[in-house]
């Protein structure tokens, strides 16, 4: 298993240097970018100035003169803003000079925020890992068990109802439930049994140990509730599905002829093959909750996570805290990968990776 672990982390530098690579290139066709974005807010503001005097001209001492922000900006001010930003470079230099600076975990500092990438990530990740966690403890929570007497229970009306359920659920959009969460029980047009917004109240460092734990969990309820709707169903349909393959196959009824009880041909030989495919599927839900999932969530109860972050880094063309954040996404996904294979052993002692040919 060592020799697997060690192969499978030297593989992850290609892997993310791939990655790094593909969305640097597509950027460079991307039309647009930080020093545009600038431009544009700048040309914007001056628009204005020349609405308000009266075409950007002014009297002075007798004479008219021309407003100056009403001729574009200077020629050597937006080179100056291009070596600043560093694309006064060829794009391949660039990329080596970004890529050794992220190998030392050097992300720079956001375009327009004036803030270190790596302290605006921590700024945001709290309310993306609250997110994220309680919604896969509670989409596994439910999904496990409930697939699971699904496929016992396969055909009973027990199936035919909660299957009902879990296909409206999945077919509802997760903003227009996080919507119709918040017009029932955040003060809409009926209780007020929620906040509204954020994760924490505004007198929450005055409160109790306890008081702060409670705060916090009556915040969280309704996002993480309207994040689990789509990620409980499609759980729950992928473990039932698995299991029921699994207790039509041939060892069990080998098992059952053998006089073993349902239990232990149940619990000592499907489970443990049947939750393979379940724990395989684990990565994708979890990058997919953690990070692209909360984006419309963050958006609709005004919290400030980190699919907030990115939606706006990319709209600015904030392209250090786009490439900051798609670098520790990825070296987190690709651990997380990692860490799947390492369950896979815990759960079935049967797989070893070690003498996989290579």
């Amino acid at each position: 298993m060592g020799a697997y672990l060690i192969r499978r982390i030297l593989l992850m530098i290609p892997t993310l240097l791939g990655i790094m690579i593909v969305n640097f290139t597509l950027v460079q066709f991307v039309p647009g970018g930080p020093i545009e974005h600038i431009i544009s807010q700048i040309e914007e503001s001056s628009s204005a100035t020349d609405r308000i005097t009266g075409g950007g001209q002014e009297v002075a001492q007798g004479s008219q003169s021309a407003y100056q922000g009403s001729k574009g900006l200077p020629e050597d001010y937006i080179k100056k803003l291009e070596k600043e930003f560093g694309f006064d470079k060829p794009p391949l230099q660039q990329f080596f000079i970004m890529m050794w600076k992220y190998l030392r975990f050097d992300f720079g500092e956001s375009y327009f925020r004036s803030i270190k990438v790596t302290d605006l990530v921590l700024e945001k990740l709290p309310v993306s890992i609250s997110l994220g966690l309680w919604t896969t403890l509670l989409a596994y929570l439910i999904s496990i068990p409930l697939g699971i007497r699904k496929a016992v229970k396969d055909g009973s009306s027990f199936d035919t109802w909660t299957s009902g359920i879990i296909i409206v659920a999945y077919a509802i959009p997760g903003f227009l439930f996080a919507i119709l969460l918040l017009v029932l029980f955040a003060g809409g047009s009926y209780l007020k049994w929620f906040p509204l917004r954020g994760l924490t109240s505004d007198r929450f460092d005055e409160l109790s140990l306890l008081g702060q734990i409670g705060d916090y969990l009556w915040h969280v309820v309704l996002p993480v509730t309207a994040n689990t709707i789509a990620a409980f169903a499609t759980l729950t349909l992928l473990t039932k599905n698995s299991f029921l393959d699994e207790i039509k196959k041939q060892y069990v009824m080998t098992a059952r002829a053998k006089g073993l009880t349902e239990a232990r041909v149940f619990y000592g030989h499907v489970f443990r093959n049947a939750m393979l495919i379940v724990i395989a599927g684990f990565p994708a839900a979890f990058i997919g909750i953690f990070f692209t999932g909360s984006l419309i969530i963050e958006l609709v109860f005004s919290l400030d996570g980190m699919g907030r972050l990115g939606f706006e880094a990319a709209v600015n063309r904030d392209y250090a805290v786009m490439f900051g954040t798609l670098y520790v996404f990825g070296l987190i996904g690709l651990f997380v990968g990692l860490l799947t294979d390492i369950t896979y052993v815990w759960v079935d002692p049967r797989i070893d990776f070690e003498s996989r040919e290579t």
